[in-house]
C-alpha cells in the first residue's frame, strides 16, 4: 500500500523536530596542511638544486657558471650528497679537474658535508638569468643637420599621418647612426 506524502505543515513539523548536522568545516589551505611536513622534510634532507641556481654564479665563479647549472641534489642515507651538475659538452673536462673544489665551494654554501659527489651530466646548458645586470640605456640620435632634417622631412611627408612620426623617428636613428658608415646626409 502506498503511503501519501505529508501535507505542508506535517513537513515543518517533522523538520522542526529532526536535528541537522552542522555544516562541514572547510579544509584547511594545502600550504598550512603541508608545512609542518615541508619543514620535517627540510629539516632531514636539507636545501636542493634549487637552493644553488640563484646564487649559482657566486658560488663557482663566473667562468663556470656559463658552462654548468646545478640540475639535481640527492641525499644518500650515509648523510652526503650527490650533486648532478648540467655541463656543455668541451667544458666537462675542466669541471671534472676543478671537481674538488666545486665540491668544497658548494659544501661552503650549504653546510659542511652536505654534497660528497659531483655527477657530471654533458649537455645544453641555458644562459643564466642575471636579474642584477642593467639594462642598457636608450641613447637618444644626435641631432641632425639642418639640411638632413629638411631632407627627411620632405621625404615622409606623402606618408599618412600616422606613420610621419614613427618615419620621422626610424629616419633620424638611421642617419645618425655612425656605426653605418655614412655620413649625416644619408650618402
Amino acid at each position: 500500500m502506498a503511503r501519501s506524502l505529508p501535507t505542508d505543515a506535517e513537513a515543518r513539523e517533522i523538520l522542526s523536530r529532526r536535528r541537522t548536522r552542522a555544516a562541514p568545516r572547510p579544509a584547511p589551505k594545502a600550504g598550512r596542511a603541508l608545512q609542518g611536513l615541508i619543514k620535517e622534510l627540510d629539516d632531514k634532507f636539507g636545501r636542493g638544486a634549487a637552493a644553488l641556481e640563484p646564487r649559482w654564479r657566486e658560488i663557482v665563479g663566473e667562468r663556470l657558471a656559463r658552462v654548468t647549472r646545478p640540475q639535481k641534489l640527492s641525499k644518500s642515507r650515509g648523510g652526503g650528497g650527490t650533486l648532478e651538475l648540467r655541463v656543455a659538452g668541451p667544458a666537462a673536462l675542466l669541471v671534472q679537474h676543478q671537481s674538488e673544489d666545486i665540491l668544497q665551494r658548494v659544501n661552503l654554501f650549504l653546510g659542511a658535508g652536505s654534497v660528497d659527489k659531483l655527477r657530471i651530466a654533458q649537455g645544453p646548458v641555458k644562459p643564466m638569468v642575471d636579474c642584477a645586470a642593467p639594462r642598457p640605456r636608450k641613447v637618444a640620435p644626435t641631432p641632425l643637420p639642418a639640411h638632413a632634417e629638411a631632407e627627411l622631412k620632405a621625404s615622409v611627408a606623402a606618408a599618412p599621418d600616422a606613420l610621419k612620426g614613427a618615419l620621422e623617428r626610424l629616419g633620424r636613428a638611421v642617419l645618425s647612426d655612425p656605426d653605418k658608415g655614412t655620413d649625416r646626409s644619408g650618402r
